[in-house]
């Protein structure tokens, strides 16, 4: 037996049989792995020489041209002959043929050489790589995938430019100094907050979607999937412009240009994404006029129309961004959506169609509203539960506060952002309000006005915050009522501020509680201690505001300011700005969350109710449900794509 002669190779030194040892069928078992791979590269290599052989070259018994009719794919270089349709097709000219034989004999044989030649290049890059260490080819590796994926970013396809589209009429936005002295001062406090709570988040949460103030880190929730999308940026910066924060504001928008991706694999909440997200993009394009700002709403925007893919065409609650799949919250009644959610689109989606052309925004919405049109409701009501897949209700609670709330809110706010022109939407609102009114609505012993919650055939005699916002619904609904009852509900919407500030003043901090009874005796207190947090909720301020603006009343300001003041004394923190767990405790624990609403609604409603009515005049702005604002459009001479013109 001969002995094995030794090739470096990777700085280790393997056996290679000499070829005397090739008569011993037992040393052929014992060839590693790399041998192997050294043989098969050869033999491939050999066969697809064949294999190129065969098929190109001429066949001389016939002398005719083996053709695949594919030159042109695959053979661009030569050129199609005069007269021919493509590469490849034989044009024959009389007295010619000799002549047209002898050159397709040359082209056939630079082909061949050329095949050669690449097979040869192709075995000597091995035999190259074979040479190589490990590390270096790892490293070669490495450098070939960063090259492809630098590729596939610059091939990204470039988004379609949206198509021209008249500008809505864009008014009182840098308004609204107040010539009273006191009042502008305390309109710069709120600025001065808002800007504490901004620098803290820029300091500690930068790109995170909240910040703990208190940890002095970035913090999220699952309503935005595990991804930081930057909700506290794209929710303050309207917030921001208005009260003339430049410099922030171009923070925000210089984060939102390099860095806010919507391809993400994350699963978030269709509702909170289109309030937060979509609302806060358009109306910060709308303010500002930047285009990336609608670039980019309407690239997120794309990635939630698969929500609607269920057999009734209600959405479902999440959406993963990444693949389309959609489904409900695992508590929410028997699979269902949830009214407040799949009810509070059209705003958004009403303006998405306007900018982009493209009916599809508006066509969910409007199939949502006429699905929800022919379904029976009990008493009147709306339940907060139906399920997409049966087009079913669920269990039959009905609320104007969570899981409700928002759906009345954008009926009436539909029928004012179209310039008073959806009556249908009007007209639903109204039948909504007045079976709220005689099922929810009632007096407690102490006079106080509240709205309950209907369960199973019962009223649950408990508000809750979310529930305050609506006395700013009554006052804004009120013109327009039926029945000359224009009065009755902006008395009702004073009525409701009222309660919902003596929930504020009926604790230790002066800041309202989660909810509050009125029943044994006790009104507007909480009673459960899983109640009594305040975690910087807007909706009591934002009915004050509603209620200054329509009355002018001196008391709004002054029960505005009376929370500024508990607010900025108690859930300022050096790190920004936290919710409590307890009100009613004059040594209260911080839940450390400050939550981007705060920016976006909280502090805003505060700045208004310390601005002149100039500043964002409600004739030209409609509020989204997180306090952004989109323009009225007057459609009188234009149609939606995808609508008839209502009238």
């Amino acid at each position: 037996m001969t002995t094995p002669a030794l090739l470096p190779l990777s700085g280790r030194r393997i056996p290679t049989l000499s070829p005397g040892a090739a008569s011993f069928p037992h040393h052929r078992a014992t060839l590693r792995l790399s041998e192997k791979f050294i043989l098969l590269l050869i033999l491939s290599a050999f066969i697809t020489l064949c294999f190129g052989a065969f098929f190109f070259l001429p066949d001389n018994s016939k002398h005719k041209r083996f053709d695949l009719g594919l030159e042109d794919v695959l053979i661009p270089h030569i050129e199609a002959p005069k007269g021919a349709k493509h590469p490849g097709e034989q044009v024959v000219i009389h007295g010619q043929g000799g002549h047209d034989e002898h050159r397709h004999r040359e082209e056939e044989e630079s082909l061949r050489d050329k095949i050669r030649v690449d097979h040869e290049r192709a075995l000597q890059e091995a035999k190259e790589k074979l040479r190589k260490s490990r590390d270096e080819l790892r490293a070669e590796i490495q450098t070939e995938k960063s090259k492809v994926v630098e590729d596939l970013k610059k091939k990204k396809e470039v988004p379609k430019p949206l198509p021209p589209v008249p500008m809505p009429k864009v008014v009182g936005v840098n308004d609204g100094d107040s010539v009273e002295p006191d009042v502008k001062e305390k309109r710069d406090k709120i600025r001065e907050m808002m800007k504490h709570a901004w620098d803290s988040y820029r300091q500690y949460g930068w790109g995170h979607n909240e910040l703990k103030p208190l940890a002095k880190k970035g913090h999220s929730t699952n309503i935005f999937g595990n991804s930081q999308m930057g909700a506290t940026i794209v929710d303050a910066l309207d917030s921001l412009y208005m009260m003339g924060l430049h410099d922030e504001f171009k923070d925000g928008q210089e984060w939102i240009e390099q860095n806010l991706d919507f391809s993400v694999n994350a699963e978030v909440s269709v509702f909170e994404v289109n309030i937060r997200f979509i609302g806060g993009l358009l109306a910060t394009y709308y303010l500002s006029g930047q285009e990336v700002f609608k670039v980019k709403a309407v690239q997120l925007a794309e990635k939630l129309l698969p929500a609607f893919n269920t057999p009734t065409g209600i959405p479902w609650a999440m959406v993963n961004l990444k693949s389309g799949v959609g489904r409900n919250w695992g508590w929410a009644s028997a699979g269902s959506s949830i009214l407040a959610e799949f009810g509070t689109l059209h705003m958004e989606f009403v303006h998405l169609t306007y900018l982009t052309g493209n009916p599809a925004y508006y066509q969910k919405v409007m199939h949502i509203r006429k699905l929800l049109a022919k379904m029976e409701r009990p008493n009147g009501l709306y339940p907060n539960y139906l399920n997409p897949r049966t087009g079913r209700w669920g269990q039959h609670h009905t609320s104007v506060g969570g899981l409700g709330d928002s759906f009345y809110e954008y009926l009436l706010k539909a029928w004012l952002m179209s310039d008073k022109t959806d009556t249908e939407a009007r007209k639903t609102y109204d039948d909504a309000i007045e079976a709220i009114e005689r099922h929810l609505i009632r007096k407690s012993n102490g006079g106080l006005t509240f709205i309950g919650e209907w369960k199973n055939g019962h009223l649950e005699r408990k508000m809750g915050h979310l529930t305050c916002f609506a006395g700013g619904m009554f006052a804004l609904g009120a013109d327009g009522s039926p029945d000359d009852k224009a009065g009755h509900y902006l008395q009702l919407g004073a009525e409701i501020a009222h309660t919902c500030h003596e929930s504020y003043d009926r604790t230790v901090l002066k800041l309202g509680p989660e909810a509050f009874k009125f029943d044994s005796g006790l009104e507007a207190v909480a009673v459960r201690q899983n109640e009594k947090y305040y975690i910087l909720r807007p909706e009591v301020i934002e009915t004050y505001w509603y209620m200054w603006r329509f009355t002018h009343d001196p008391k709004y300001r002054q029960w505005g300011w009376e929370a500024a003041q508990a607010i900025d004394k108690y859930c300022r923190v050096s790190g920004g700005f936290s919710g409590v767990k307890d009100v009613y405790s004059s040594n209260p624990t911080y839940d450390d969350v400050q939550q981007s609403f705060f920016l976006a609604e909280t502090l805003k409603y505060l700045y208004l109710l310390f601005s002149s009515d100039d500043l964002m005049p409600l004739e030209s702005w409609v509020f989204n449900t997180e306090a952004h604002p989109l323009p009225v459009l007057h459609l009188a001479n234009l149609t939606l794509p995808g609508s008839q013109a209502q009238r």
